[in-house]
């Protein structure tokens, strides 16, 4: 179920055909929008921006993002200059903040479709407003099923939230998904396991190195970061948590930090290795106060393709692996022999 948080909009947001749990109107604060909705299960927020007192500042909507997760937000627009600013809808995706529209019959197709960086990490770049979008793009999403090709590289980082989390692994896997449609670098940092994979585009360096790494690697489309304990995630497009959702792996997580969960609202939770079916799932996010943005279950790295991985890649905004064939050849089993010419 949903809730709506109006103001403006009221009367519009009213007319749509989606499941409201709960709805409010007027003008509050980000600490009373948190406080609303803080102990509250429900799947999206719709959330009119001028419900939020003084939203024309964008740092007014990071007060609302410490306390609430924006993933689970669709953020209405008004009409305004100030909103429609390049400024302004750069510093929200800067927020991490990519589910907002001026078009409100838009919504019902964000609550199932949520944008995801790469949908509108191009508008960052070039500036372009909300109601130009609207525009421009027929769909609810920021661009077509058609992947649009931009002119800068696309960082992902993944991270182990639990021990061992297989995000080595999972780079490698995601590498070889992507490599038919992208040129893909994967760098790890401050560890030396992916000489094991025999792969020229999977490279170890040190933390000092990465920047530098980063810089010179700008004819990649895609850059794959394994980011250890280096502290990196600044530098991605966007950052992928991983968790072994298994329970010793879970409580070992929790015994070292009792709000590891609080650390990661609104950030993009990733079941790995996982056994857990949608209604696990769903009570795992109950129970969790969390969101989780996919759940892998486990995979043979010996295969060279996996719906799954398509699955979760198009999810991130990567439209070219929409619909690729899986039928490919497994690979030998240690991939240590070359094929003879």
């Amino acid at each position: 179920m949903n809730v709506i948080v109006s103001n403006k909009y009221q009367s519009q947001l009213n007319t749509l055909q989606i499941d409201v749990i709960k709805s409010v109107n007027g003008e509050f604060t980000p600490e009373e929008i948190v406080e609303m909705f803080a102990n509250f299960f429900f799947n999206k927020m719709i959330l009119d921006v001028t419900a939020i007192k003084g939203y024309q500042t964008a740092t007014t909507i990071q007060r609302l993002a410490m306390g609430i997760d924006m993933s689970k937000v669709i953020l209405v627009l008004d009409d305004s200059d100030v909103t429609g600013s390049k400024e302004y809808l750069s510093q929200l995706i800067s927020m991490g903040i990519y589910n907002f529209t001026r078009n409100i019959d838009n919504i019902p197709f964000l609550i199932d479709n949520p944008n995801t960086y790469k949908d509108v990490a191009q508008f960052q770049q070039i500036g372009m407003i909300a109601n130009e979008i609207s525009k421009k793009h027929e769909s609810a999403k920021f661009e077509s099923d058609n992947d649009i090709t931009t002119a800068f590289t696309t960082i992902i980082g993944i991270k182990n939230v639990t021990d061992h989390a297989g995000a080595t692994t999972l780079i490698y896997m995601l590498k070889k998904q992507l490599q038919s449609n992208y040129n893909v670098l994967a760098i790890e940092i401050d560890k030396n396991d992916f000489i094991l994979f025999n792969d020229k585009d999977l490279i170890s360096i040190p933390a000092n190195k990465f920047e530098g790494t980063i810089r010179g690697a700008n004819t990649y489309d895609i850059i794959l970061v394994d980011l250890n304990n280096s502290g990196e995630e600044s530098s991605c497009s966007d950052v992928l948590y991983l968790l072994e959702p298994s329970t010793i792996k879970l409580n070992k997580m929790i015994r070292k930090d009792r709000r590891i969960f609080d650390t990661l609202k609104g950030k993009k939770i990733v079941l790995n290795k996982s056994l857990l079916d949608n209604k696990d799932v769903m009570d795992f996010e109950y129970e969790s106060k969390s969101q989780i943005f996919y759940n892998i279950p486990p995979l043979d790295d010996k295969k060279e393709k996996h719906r799954v991985l398509d699955d979760l890649l198009t999810h991130l905004g990567f439209r070219r692996q929409k619909g690729n064939d899986l039928g490919g050849e497994r690979t030998k089993i240690l991939g240590i022999f070359k094929n003879k010419s």
